[in-house]
């Protein structure tokens, strides 16, 4: 195995295997949520605990599992340098309470709420040392393939938006700081998905989007623009939110709608251009995010616009933002990104072909199953049908069971690579 500051060596593919596997557990708890509160979420009934649980299970329990195990992947490679599998490991127990996090709020269990809390919290500061020791040690005199900006801010993000979850959870549906309790639910979602997923997936995927796809890479860069964008327009809305003033929520809006299109330019190019024999599960993912992620924009600039914010057109903004947005694109990539793990660290000795661990067409039928129901899920809200909310829910429920099928099936293959002698090695 090579290591050291020439290519930089990824975590074990143990660890990465056990932050998916957890993260696809999470994910599947919250799809099956998502059936039980069908009824509500076709009453628009953003506050009740069943929505509040399937909505916590994604953003508490699935996402930052997922990412985690992407970071302590992929990062070390972008940025030339080694991973501390110590790290991971400490934060990956408490992370894991962000399931018991995300019941504890949607039942107000306020003990429960702040014990899990604190771990989640504990399990964050050790993700964000190893993140930003990956960056201050990455080396100056090579060029790294991933933006230190875009990581380091998408971090300050993360940590913010946390910041104001904890506030939130502390002040029920009174004011923070002086801001209402809606604009603060506001501030709170689009810090952790615009601020922390969108800016990270569009820092680390302009070279691991082509690098999966088999496309050609991008461009190089003098200046991170589209990150340097992305974070000026989030923070001039975060700002409008807080002060309840349109007219700077309009700016910010718009200037992050421009990054990301610049993003979505390079993704067709992609779509376009890849070399692969059929197209797969993550490039699939990203170009039906990217439609979800439109579906979003038009309604947060339309009731930026003076369409009325109904309680149906917010839920369905969380819906499309949150889970077919963020939530898709990384779970798209868990499959890939695990199956290089394992191949990553085949023990010496003959290597199979990556291909023979990434069961590709039983992702590409989640991805499928997965788009056709989050539009459902947003029809469906938009509509107040609960059946066809409930139809969605259950399509979903089975995209999370193809994928995990898909993640077992890649650990299977690669349990070689999955030993616990494997998992020690630092």
């Amino acid at each position: 195995m090579t290591g050291g500051v020439r290519v930089g060596r990824p975590a074990p593919a143990a660890l990465v295997a056990s932050y998916f596997l957890a993260a696809l557990l999470a994910w599947l708890a919250a799809t099956i949520a998502l059936v039980a509160a069908a009824p509500q979420l076709a009453d628009a009934g953003v506050a009740s605990p069943e929505v509040l649980l399937a909505v916590h299970l994604v953003g508490l329990g699935f996402l930052p599992l997922a990412v985690t195990g992407a970071v302590l992947h992929v990062l070390p490679t972008l940025l030339r340098n080694d991973a501390c599998p110590a790290r991971g490991w400490a934060a990956l127990p408490l992370l894991c309470g962000g399931p018991v996090l995300a019941f504890a709020i949607a039942h107000d269990h306020d003990r429960l709420t702040w014990i899990a809390a604190a771990a989640e919290t504990a399990g964050f500061v050790v993700v964000a040392w190893e993140i930003v020791t990956l960056v201050v040690q990455a080396p100056h005199d090579r060029m790294l393939l991933a933006s230190r900006f875009g990581i380091l801010l998408s971090t300050f993000n993360a940590a913010a938006a946390l910041a104001v979850g904890a506030g939130l959870a502390d002040r029920g549906f009174r004011p923070l700081l002086g801001i209402p309790h809606d604009r603060a639910i506001g501030i709170h979602l689009n810090l952790a998905v615009l601020g922390w997923l969108t800016l990270l997936i569009v820092t680390v995927g302009r070279t691991l989007t082509p690098m999966l796809s088999l496309a050609p890479a991008t461009p190089r860069r003098r200046l991170p623009v589209e990150e340097l964008v992305l974070t000026v327009g989030l923070w001039i809305l975060v700002a409008g939110l807080a002060l309840g003033t349109r007219a700077p929520m309009i700016v910010g809006a718009l200037l992050v709608v421009g990054a990301i299109a610049f993003f979505a330019v390079m993704t067709v190019r992609i779509a376009r251009q890849h070399r692969m024999e059929g197209i797969e599960g993550p490039l699939t993912h990203v170009v039906t995010g990217m439609f979800f992620l439109g579906q979003a924009a038009i309604l947060g600039i339309g009731m930026l616009f003076g369409l009325e914010a109904s309680p149906a057109r917010l839920t369905a903004y969380v819906v499309a933002l949150l889970v077919g947005w963020a939530g898709g694109v990384t779970l798209g990539h868990l499959g890939k990104l695990l199956s290089l793990s394992a191949w990553t660290w085949w023990p010496p000795g003959p290597r199979p072909k990556q291909a023979e661990l990434y069961p590709r067409r039983i992702w590409l039928a989640e991805a499928i199953v997965f788009a056709v129901g989050i539009e459902l899920l947003v029809n469906g809200v938009l509509a107040g049908s609960e059946a066809v909310v409930g139809l969605a829910g259950l399509l979903l429920v089975g995209a999370a069971a193809t994928a995990l099928v898909g993640a077992g099936l890649t650990v299977h293959a690669g349990r070689r690579a999955l030993r616990p002698e494997r998992a020690l090695v630092s």
